[in-house]
């Protein structure tokens, strides 16, 4: 018995073994035979997420984006359990997943999809799963992921299982076990809030908004559409939101100032909402900010909430945080 963790997101997938990690961009597209399969220089080659799952050949990832001609993206989250989940994470589990083996997996939701999604969400995962891993060489693999268990919780509780527990799943951040914390998870579709009370769910003070990362991206988006009338997909700024540019058409873009415009008004409508749901909860001891997008929201966030908000760790990509802790909860409760 394995146990392993995905967070298969609306952004990015990541997935983990407890000691190693993966991310790439939630993304399927067609696999398109290749007339040229090698890389123009041996320091450029790099793995192909190329799989043949449920008797269709595809792309996922970073690959899909430049080799597809046909990808599949989308921010429903009916569409995006229905027809993406178990693709991406059966794509993500594939190099921890040892054939036949049985696998424990841990996952998570946001909070407003889990009542709704969470069994279909395990239905589809927890199975006996026939795939195809297809090598960067062309060579292929026959393998069956056999997933016994599906463990699903809500998103934000991943983050506060990785401050409070050890890599062996036992509690040793006391702080986390027997204080009232707050929880502020930026991810790309949502941003989700929750309360811990002594390790206890807090009900009043959980819920998700529409307040992801994509609304900032949504509003770059068109800034640039008006600029250079290209509409660009949302999961092809990440890259240039980090570097501060964008090239389209030959013309580079200063983003600086566009991206700071739309993450102040982001972080003012998260924060804004954060304040209003945690009104009666005035005895919060700490805030944790977390996520790909908390950390990206960070410096515009942390001055407009309410309360001590723990800093972000310079030094780890805050997108592991929900993964890491799901697979901590899966060795609490599976050693």
């Amino acid at each position: 018995m394995r146990i392993l963790a995905a967070d298969i997101g609306f952004g990015y997938t990541k997935a983990s073994d407890g000691k190693q990690f993966q991310v790439f961009k939630s993304l399927v597209g067609e696999a398109n035979p290749a007339q040229f399969a090698e890389t123009l220089l041996p320091s450029q080659a790099a793995a192909p997420r190329h799989f043949v799952i449920g008797g269709e050949e595809i792309y996922v990832g970073e690959l899909a984006e430049t080799q597809s001609r046909g990808r599949g993206f989308t921010l429903d989250p009916a569409q995006f359990i229905a027809k993406y989940a178990r693709t991406l994470g059966l794509a993500a589990l594939a190099p921890y997943a040892e054939h036949g083996d049985p696998i424990r997996l841990v996952t998570g939701l946001p909070i407003s999809f889990f009542r709704k999604y969470k069994d279909a969400l395990t239905t589809t995962l927890q199975n006996r799963h026939t795939i195809t891993v297809v090598q960067a060489n062309g060579e292929r693999e026959e393998k069956t992921i056999f997933i016994e268990k599906v463990r699903v919780i809500p998103q934000p509780f991943g983050s506060l299982f990785n401050l409070m527990l050890s890599d062996q799943g036992k509690a040793v951040a006391q702080r986390f076990v027997t204080e009232k914390i707050g929880v502020i998870d930026v991810g790309f579709r949502t941003t989700d809030f929750t309360v811990a009370d002594k390790t206890k769910y807090s009900e009043r003070g959980s819920l998700s908004t529409d307040s992801g990362i994509s609304v900032a991206y949504n509003a770059i988006a068109n800034l640039l559409h008006e600029k250079s009338g290209t509409q660009i997909e949302l999961y092809r700024l990440y890259e240039a939101v980090s570097r501060g540019t964008i090239k389209i058409r030959g013309q580079r873009f200063d983003l600086t100032g566009i991206v700071k415009e739309a993450f102040t008004q982001l972080a003012t409508r998260i924060a804004a909402e954060a304040n209003r749901l945690w009104t009666d909860d005035w005895d919060i001891d700490c805030i944790v900010l977390t996520g790909g997008g908390g950390a990206a929201l960070a410096p515009f966030l942390q001055p407009l909430i309410q309360g001590e908000v723990l800093p972000m760790p310079p030094d780890t990509d805050a997108r592991f945080n929900n993964v890491i802790g799901y697979w901590k909860y899966g060795a609490n409760i599976w050693a």
